[in-house]
């Protein structure tokens, strides 16, 4: 037990340029799934330009305005835009539609997705918040640019349902984060919430995985049944009793 907390703090006291890597490759990607969703809807390049920083920083940015620890990261720091511009121009240049891109695509959004997790929901534990306001900001970060990117093209947001799960991975990294911050291992919150995302996101378009869509758990009870369900539940009058035993006993 003692090596293995030896391991765990040696690995979170390593340094987290990794995960700024990590980070940026989602930057990048998430540039390139914007450029595509504007190539789709024949935009120009101010399409492509905005699909591409909305999808690419706008859950950051959100997260950051939210906290109101200062500008945010994406505005202070120049990789994140430059990043995200080169994922619009690389879209601009090639389709990636052939089923290998599609599946590093993926790989890498679901990569992306752990990882913004994870530092949405350290950012807000360390800033004092409790555990549902550091889950939500870890949800946000990693879905909330995407949304932007749908509503600003005139789409419904996919987070709304019908495609596969991509919020409830969210979900999962930003819990994995929490429970080991609060164990004091933060770093390794971080790889081992990128790790859940990224399998996450890939086994849910592997098996297909969505949430039931509203028509199956919709109620379809009519107001007279009802009112006999509600009239079976309520309190029966005196007299009405249909047991076996009654007062006349006594």
């Amino acid at each position: 037990m003692e090596s293995v907390l030896s391991v765990l703090s040696s690995l979170n006291d390593t340094s987290p340029a990794v995960f700024r890597v990590i980070d940026l490759i989602g930057v990048l990607f998430n540039g390139v799934l914007g450029g595509r969703l504007a190539r789709g809807k024949h935009f120009d390049a101010v399409g492509f330009t905005v699909l591409a920083l909305t999808s690419a920083v706008g859950g950051g940015v959100i997260r950051d305005v939210l906290l109101q620890q200062g500008p945010p990261v994406a505005l202070t720091d120049p990789w994140y835009l430059g990043t995200a511009l080169a994922g619009a121009a690389i879209s601009m240049l090639w389709t990636f539609d052939s089923r290998p891109w599609r599946i590093a695509l993926t790989l890498a959004d679901g990569t992306a997705l752990g990882c913004w997790a994870a530092t949405g929901t350290l950012k807000a534990l360390t800033a004092g918040l409790g555990i549902l306001p550091a889950l939500l900001l870890g949800i946000i970060t990693a879905v909330g640019g995407g949304m932007v990117r749908d509503i600003a093209a005139g789409n419904v947001p996919t987070i709304f349902g019908g495609n596969y799960l991509y919020t409830v991975p969210a979900l999962v990294s930003a819990a994995v984060m929490v429970i080991l911050a609060k164990l004091g291992f933060p770093t390794v919150g971080m790889l081992v919430a990128t790790l859940v995302g990224s399998g996450f996101t890939a086994l849910a378009h592997r098996k297909h995985w969505s949430l039931p869509q509203t028509s199956e758990w919709t109620l379809t009870m009519t107001s007279s049944q009802l009112r006999r369900t509600l009239g079976a539940m309520g309190p029966r009058r005196p007299g009405k009793s249909s047991g076996r035993f009654h007062d006349s006993d006594s």
